[in-house]
């Protein structure tokens, strides 16, 4: 029967219907139809799963990389890596990059730093003589590495509703995220000298270095403050988030004075309109686990692969192909709260490491993210940057892949992602 609660899902989402509505919808139906349990269990489980403490952090690192972006910040950081790479060839392609590993750091969000970035980048690139689809291809590419570097609101996500370590997910996506940057740094090396980009030439002085460091050293603190806060638990999940928003938002009105008062209600209330759409999700999400649960999916998966006799190695790319397509088609929140839960067991089972596990589901559904046919950061790189959307898929299937490659290489690889939870909590 719980093929027919997902297979109700779908329709509704081909339908047009937002993804929180047709999750809402099918689990009303489904209950109706089985009547195994009564309709009051609706509201009790929808309420449940919006009821977390940590729930909390995740609306406050919203705002606090909404601020960032409202407030210049991410043109002071791309002026400051300009400087020093935009001297190569296609070093403004190199800039996206890393000013996505420092906006990874503050956001936690690939939409947010994806708009970001690219509003400022891409018209520069273009500007500079870059194809307008290679120049959203790698802005939407370099986005993906936000949510695996700290903070990361999906890792919130994860460690919410399975109980493993936040401050460990965080640690574990570090290694995976920076080999990501590097990974694209080098398709971008290849790409660049291939379809022979411009060379722009910087006058490297101290005398042009010290205003652009002056500027944007608040600006550069800003992670490091998050990030200190979270690794040597000084403060908590939620307690840091807020510490960001005012550290953000002091150096916005007193340091660059880039946002003013008046502006500040606008901003409170276009983050809380987006958090909510977030933790409607979570709520709707709350009555499917429940389903999930009296169904006893769990059990029967862990029966299934049982049965399939399916050892650690085909196990994880099982995960990956799975989580790949389920990207393709879902928005990636409701998927990873939905099946990780069910998935976990199975992978502690076959000796797994709960935290790895985490962090390459993340990895496979933040690259879902670059996937038609829904690719959220494909529709928003081409509005961006004004280009077809299969024009830009056609672009960025290089990127994509240099991303799996990382993926494959962490998963098969776990010390990538251990490793460096282990040296700070063990």
């Amino acid at each position: 029967m719980i093929v027919l609660l997902f297979l109700m899902m779908f329709l509704f989402v081909c339908l047009g219907m937002s993804i929180w509505l047709a999750m809402g919808i099918s689990g009303v139906l489904f209950i109706l139809i089985t009547g195994e349990t009564s309709l009051r269990i609706v509201a009790s489980t929808m309420v449940g799963g919006v009821d977390g403490a940590t729930l909390v952090a995740i609306p406050f690192f919203i705002l606090a990389g909404d601020l960032m972006n409202r407030a210049g910040i991410t043109r002071k950081l791309t002026e400051l890596v300009d400087y020093f790479v935009g001297r190569f060839r296609g070093g403004l392609a190199y800039v996206a990059v890393i000013v996505n590993v420092f906006m990874a750091g503050v956001s936690g969000s690939a939409v947010a730093d994806a708009s970001a970035v690219s509003s400022v980048l891409v018209p520069t690139m273009r500007e500079r003589g870059y194809d307008a689809p290679f120049a959203a291809s790698i802005n939407g590419a370099a986005a993906v590495i936000g949510p695996i570097i700290p903070p990361s609101i999906p890792m919130i996500f994860i460690g919410v509703i399975s109980g493993i370590s936040i401050g460990e997910l965080f640690l574990g996506g570090m290694i995976p995220g920076l080999l990501m940057g590097a990974a694209l740094v080098c398709m971008i090396a290849f790409i660049v000298r291939k379809r022979n980009y411009p060379v722009v030439r910087h006058e490297v002085t101290m005398r042009t270095f010290w205003p652009l460091l002056r500027d944007s050293f608040f600006a550069l603190i800003a992670p490091l403050v998050i990030l200190f806060g979270i690794v040597f638990g000084v403060v908590t999940l939620v307690e840091v988030s807020i510490l960001a928003i005012f550290y953000i938002l002091g150096i916005s009105l007193f340091v660059y004075r880039s946002i003013s008062w008046r502006e500040i209600p606008r901003i409170f209330k276009e983050s809380a309109v987006f958090s909510a759409s977030i933790m409607i999700i979570f709520a709707v999400v709350g009555l499917y686990q429940y389903i999930v649960a009296i169904e006893r999916v769990g059990d029967r998966l862990g029966e299934f692969l049982a049965i399939m006799g399916l050892n650690r190695f085909w196990f994880l790319l099982f995960i990956n192909i799975f989580f790949l397509l389920m990207g393709m088609i879902l928005d990636a929140i409701p998927v990873m709260l939905i099946f990780f839960p069910v998935l976990l067991p199975a992978a502690i089972s076959l000796g797994i490491d709960p935290t790895h596990f985490g962090v390459i589901v993340v990895m496979n559904l933040m690259i879902g993210l670059l996937t038609p046919p829904i690719g959220v950061l494909l529709f928003l790189e081409a509005k961006i940057a004004n280009v077809g959307f299969d024009e830009l898929v056609r672009t960025i299937w290089p990127f994509t892949l240099s991303l799996i490659a990382v993926l494959l290489l962490s998963t098969y690889v776990p010390g990538l992602v251990t490793w460096l939870p282990g040296l700070v909590f063990d």
